[in-house]
């Protein structure tokens, strides 16, 4: 295959744009952010399910908090009434007292037993409310961190965005100036070869595989015409001359 001088030369001002493109792409699969993202979201998942227990729980004891309270009260009520209707002189009858009393001093315990029930529900109801404003404080701060990493990420990604669009546009400029054979082989080698197709020869060394030419390879490329295109004998990439070839 023969391509003029300059057109090789082409050829690398088209691997420094791809080699860009892939610097762009490759930043933008290792935003650090990234990582972060992840990370975080895996954490609110977990903690979404922890608040979820913590509100139910919280739900559950303030529903048994009420009907602890509304024991109690009719407890009260109950026991006021009864003490009323001692108080009052209208019952007479001695076994009617002692039932009375035997009464009133029965709902007395019970409100006693009541009372303890519904201050250990008070208790745990304010516990589980402790825990669950800590985890919700915790969940806020994570919101927040991934909303921060996230824009961060968005802002990068615009940024690299930018730049793949001005290097494209770039490459389609260079990729007018080469022939189409040299360019399907140049695209065959850059898939083959970790993105990189063509290389300078600097100083008898192929800068694609960072190796040096032994004296046989350096007297071929010597000898080659200008305008065969020529091939490292251990990469296979493109090798491209340059007046910094050392030839």
């Amino acid at each position: 295959m023969n391509a003029e001088p300059a057109v090789q030369l082409r050829l690398l001002d088209l691997q420094a744009l791809d080699s860009r493109l892939a610097q762009i792409e490759h930043k933008r699969r290792t935003l650090p952010q990234l990582a972060v993202i992840t990370a975080l979201e895996t954490r609110l998942a977990a903690l979404r399910d922890r608040i979820v227990a913590g509100e139910t729980e919280v739900d559950d004891l303030e529903r048994g908090l009420a009907k602890a309270e509304t024991d109690v009260e009719q407890v009260r009520a109950r026991a006021a009434k009864d003490q009323e209707l001692l108080d009052s002189g209208r019952v007479t009858s001695a076994k009617e007292l002692e039932n009375l009393q035997h009464e009133i001093a029965s709902l007395a315990r019970r409100q006693g037993s009541l009372e303890e029930d519904e201050l250990e529900v008070m208790e745990r109801l304010e516990d589980a409310r402790s825990a669950l404003a800590v985890l919700t404080t915790e969940r806020d701060g994570l919101r927040a961190e991934l909303d921060t990493n996230i824009t961060e990420r968005d802002e990068a990604w615009s940024a690299g965005e930018r730049d793949r669009e001005w290097v494209a546009g770039e490459r389609g400029k260079v990729v007018v100036d080469i022939p189409a054979d040299l360019l399907a082989l140049y695209d065959k080698l850059c898939a083959d070869h970790d993105g990189v197709g063509a290389a300078a020869l600097l100083r008898r060394r192929c800068e694609g595989c960072r190796m040096e030419l032994n004296p046989n390879d350096i007297g071929r490329c010597r000898e080659a015409a200008n305008d065969a295109v020529l091939r490292c004998e251990e990469c296979r990439r493109i090798l491209v001359r340059t007046p910094e070839s050392g030839l």
